[in-house]
């Protein structure tokens, strides 16, 4: 056999493949593993001078993992942001603002990160226009949690044109006080009336941005993320980064309908994309299809009850179902596949009986075509509807535990606890894969199979009942999320002829003390025989 360019000597290859088992060896030429052994010494004929051996007898192998529904387009863009993640009262907020302020131009633009959540705060509540006036007086400000929700100081507020008279866009809320007051938040579409004035950054502070984030997702055992809201144009930016050798993951793109209202505006949004249809296969950069919202989420998923917080309300849901249904209809008609984000039960009911619209004009459709995303408030008749339909689903409990103390505020604590129910979905037969849901919730492999394996969250457990096993969770990363994605033949375990897609842990994942898990990174990844974490200096 050719020599191999590495050989791992483990204390255990899990190569999740039945037929394989547990191995010691395992050798890569080129992008592919070329042969494994259960013996640590039984592939050395194939170690040459070109070979990177590494012995590693108390670490263990894994495929690398897959996050099924992430942003990476949105961490990309946070790399250059004001850390206000790393606050833990409103106080430590404003002064990284401030300090921010302190060396940025006068009037440039000041922007935070966007993966946390103000119920995590010590105070429990967002930052007001008038405190990020007073940290930033000279600059308009715009603090962003997650993709929906955002807060500008006076500055910003001026330079969009809005007052307290300015109405409320379709789809959208301007947040006023009870004396009529601009707070200076903004939800769901109004965001658009601030960040249309952002000025774009330089294509090379993409791609530098994209390179971070893409790093930092392999530094935690990410090997392939399944952006779940790109927008149309940054295919091209994410098709930069890919020539530019600067993805450090395997990009698959949901492309954003989110906002689109109508089918005529879905219709340009897929001639838009039909050059992603034709040339080579690529193994790191595809378009695997459309995402679509059909409810809002922590604060406006649809539920068939109120919430516990305003006893009127029930959510909303952002399509008309026959409308949607014609949308999705017109989709899969052009080849692509369909994500659809759906939180509250209400939500996932109408997306079912969406689903079932368009499969009854296309039944023949190949499985995996439609899929829910979160599928968050599942009752016993809608995981049976969604298994009977072959849909499979993606769960991110990283959200959750996010998000556990603001889901409680607005739902009550019954109905959070009654979130992901993984153990019923497996049982009951659904192909599930997981992910985190960044910027709601922190990306990481173990991260996320502690979070599964023990239901905590910010709140503490919640749903102990719905935990499944550590190897169930390694699954929904793995095997499953390959399988997610039609991937199979490629990736998910590690086999002879697969692509090299691997993760090299310190301990064994599957038996390490729980203490250990959450925070377990590994030692390296590997996608493709390229060793993408520790990065080379």
């Amino acid at each position: 056999m050719t020599q191999a360019h590495l050989l791992i000597r483990a204390g255990a290859v899990r190569t999740l493949d039945p037929a394989q088992g547990v191995r010691r060896a395992l050798a890569v030429t080129g992008e592919r593993i070329s042969a494994l052994s259960s013996d640590a010494d039984g592939l050395d004929h194939l170690i040459g001078p070109g070979t990177e051996v590494l012995d590693a007898p108390g670490a263990t192998v894994l495929p690398a993992f897959d996050d099924t529904h992430t942003h990476l387009i949105l961490a990309g863009h946070s790399v250059h942001d004001v850390p206000v993640h790393r606050a833990r009262t409103l106080a430590e907020f404003l002064e990284l603002i401030r300090e921010r302020a302190a060396r940025t131009p006068t009037g440039a633009w000041i922007r935070t990160t966007i993966n946390w959540q103000e119920a995590n705060l010590a105070e429990q509540r967002l930052p007001t226009a008038e405190e990020l006036s007073a940290a930033a007086p000279d600059h308009p400000v715009l603090v962003k949690r997650g993709a929906y929700n955002v807060v500008l100081n006076s500055p910003a507020l001026r330079l969009a044109g809005i007052t307290a008279e300015t109405p409320d866009p379709p789809g959208g809320v301007i947040e006023r006080d009870a004396q009529g007051r601009l707070t200076g938040r903004l939800v769901n579409a109004a965001i658009a009336l601030a960040e249309r004035l952002l000025p774009p950054p330089a294509l090379a502070e993409r791609i530098a941005g994209l390179h971070a984030a893409s790093q930092d997702y392999a530094a935690t055992g990410i090997g392939t993320v399944r952006d779940c809201a790109v927008p149309v144009d940054d295919l091209e930016v994410l098709r930069a980064a890919r020539d530019a050798g600067a993805l450090d993951v395997r990009v698959r793109a949901l492309v954003s309908a989110i906002g689109l209202t109508s089918v005529p505006e879905v219709e340009q949004l897929l001639d838009r994309m039909e050059p992603w249809q034709a040339g080579p296969t690529d193994e790191w950069l595809r378009v695997w299809g459309v995402k679509f919202g059909i409810d809002g989420g922590i604060e406006a998923g649809a539920l068939e009850e109120p919430y516990a917080d305003r006893p009127c309300y029930h959510g909303t849901l952002h399509w008309d179902p026959d409308t949607l249904a014609e949308a999705i209809d017109r989709v899969v008609a052009r080849g692509w596949r369909v994500g659809v984000h759906a939180w509250g039960d209400r939500g996932l009911r109408t997306l079912l009986d969406v689903y079932t619209k368009v499969l009854g004009s296309h039944p023949d459709l190949e499985p995996g075509t439609l899929v829910v995303e979160h599928g968050g408030l599942a009752t016993a008749e809608q995981r049976a509807r969604a298994i009977a339909l072959g849909v499979p689903v993606t769960v991110q409990h990283p959200l959750l535990h996010d998000a556990a103390t603001a889901q409680i505020r607005a739902w009550g604590a019954d109905r959070v606890g009654a979130l992901f129910p993984l153990r019923e979905w497996i049982d009951e037969g659904a192909l599930l894969a997981a992910g985190s849901d960044f910027p709601v919730g922190p990306y990481g492999a173990m991260t996320s199979v502690w979070g599964m394996t023990t239901r905590q969250t910010v709140a503490g457990p919640q749903g102990a009942q719905h935990a499944i096993t550590r190897a169930e969770a390694i699954a929904l990363h793995t095997g499953n999320a390959a399988r997610l994605l039609g991937e199979s033949a490629q990736r998910g375990s590690l086999r002879v002829g697969a692509l090299a897609d691997l993760t090299l842990w310190p301990t064994d994942p599957l038996t390490c003390p729980e203490r250990e898990l959450a925070a377990l990174r590994p030692l390296r990844t590997v996608l493709g025989g390229r060793t993408v974490y520790p990065a080379k200096a």
